[in-house]
């Protein structure tokens, strides 16, 4: 049933002499009908929306477009990874004389980084989007063509990694990997191109982007103080002070401009107001306060780790993959606070294994490019071991509660980069 409009009135009679009055409230009665017809149209059109309420009107499809994903395997990212090395270890087999030259002048310095773009940029990225099906077969025509320059050149040997400075060398390209891998994969993950089982999973798995937020932490360890065994000569709360204020400030940054600017977040990672920032900024606090000799960060990283994959064993990985949440402060932000366990046991791990690969007795005498090798040999397949073992009996790999299996997962798949 209609209901009736109460401004329209409806004359029963008719006069038949002229009336001023009536006229005049007729045309007032006209005016009230337009008016209201003009406002219910507004109100009904579409035209509201050109006020919107959000500066990211897309916000929830974007979330949703990086959520509730499963991830890939952990042989996919190898592969992946592996094709990363196998490049970079075909330009300097391919162009060894630009790489030792590219400090000499500006031109060979210009020569170089066109090489690494065409070697090592625009082949990465081709792989990770549109070659991304045919990772495999990428690797084994990557690895034959690299066996066929080494065969034509008659040596294996870079020319940048021998001499004293070889573990140096080493660490730099590792870092330099990382931080290219890094910042590929966070530009990318928002393009259809970037096939979606590469990005962070929402629970459990392992993925190309789950592997970044560890191999980070992992690359702070290895080229650490502590690693390097040098003592700082300022007291434990000015070294937390300085090295945890840029990570706050970049991580309070953060948070006012995703909020500010009403960018999609996805809350599952981090929590509501947490970010990788905080997580760095308290891992450093916590290694500041509780300072213990590289030989020997292994072993309480190892402690903290079993004893934290325990609790998680006994209930607190239900609470932390739930979506429920209260509101305080811990509750809101549960999988970064909670996930700081993981990431500091991960990070004195990689204290002393950097210290043992690279530092140990660096005073008396340099280690060989070849012994170095063999240990990050027997390490690599000691945690792969752990990997699996771990992964299939205890608790499948999770980067949101950063577990056990996570731990050794990256620590093994890094190793596995740097020995390639």
């Amino acid at each position: 049933m209609v209901k009736p409009n109460p401004f329209i009135i409806v004359e029963s009679t008719r006069f038949s002499a002229f009336d001023p009055s009536k006229v005049k409230n007729i045309v007032w009665l006209k005016a009230l009908i337009s008016c209201n017809k003009f406002t219910t149209a507004f109100s009904n059109s579409s035209s509201m929306d050109s006020f919107p309420r959000s500066l990211n009107p897309n916000k929830h499809l974007r979330e949703q477009f990086v959520s509730n994903l499963p991830g890939s395997s952990m042989l996919e990212v190898s592969a992946l990874l592996n094709n990363v090395a196998l490049l970079m270890l075909l330009r300097h087999t391919f162009c060894s004389q630009t790489v030792n030259d590219a400090c000499r002048s500006l031109k060979s310095y210009l020569a170089s980084v066109a090489l690494d773009y065409v070697f090592l940029v625009l082949p990465t990225l081709l792989i990770f989007t549109v070659l991304a099906e045919w990772v495999y077969i990428c690797l084994i025509g990557l690895l034959l063509l690299l066996v066929f320059f080494t065969a034509v050149k008659r040596t294996y040997s870079l020319p940048y990694m021998e001499g004293p400075n070889a573990s140096r060398a080493s660490i730099s390209s590792y870092r330099v990997v990382t931080m290219f891998i890094t910042c590929l994969c966070i530009l990318a993950v928002d393009f259809r191109i970037y096939p979606r089982e590469y990005a962070k999973t929402e629970t459990y798995g392992a993925s190309l982007m789950d592997l970044g937020v560890g191999s980070f932490v992992l690359m702070n360890a290895v080229t650490s103080r502590q690693a390097r065994n040098i003592k700082s000569s300022m007291s434990w709360w000015k070294a937390a002070f300085k090295s945890t204020t840029p990570l706050l400030l970049l991580g309070f940054a953060r948070l006012a401009s995703t909020l500010s600017l009403d960018y999609q977040v996805h809350v599952g990672e981090y929590g509501v107001n947490w970010n990788f920032f905080f997580t760095l900024a308290g891992v450093s606090i916590l290694t500041s306060i509780l300072n213990v000799p590289a030989e020997y960060s292994g072993i309480l990283g190892s402690v903290i780790l079993v004893g934290y994959q325990s609790w998680l064993t006994n209930g607190l990985n239900v609470y932390l993959l739930s979506n429920e949440r209260g509101t305080d402060v811990i509750s809101r932000n549960k999988e970064g606070i909670f996930s700081l366990f993981g990431y500091w046991g991960m990070y004195l791990v990689g204290v002393q294994v950097s210290y043992y690969l690279f530092f140990e007795n660096h005073t008396t005498k340099q280690r060989s490019k070849h012994e170095t090798r063999i240990r990050i040999c027997l390490l690599t397949i000691m945690f792969w071991i752990l990997t699996l073992l771990i992964d299939r009996y205890v608790e499948r790999i999770s980067r949101r509660i950063c577990n056990l299996a996570y731990v050794t997962w990256v620590v093994a798949q890094n190793l596995q980069v740097s020995e390639d």
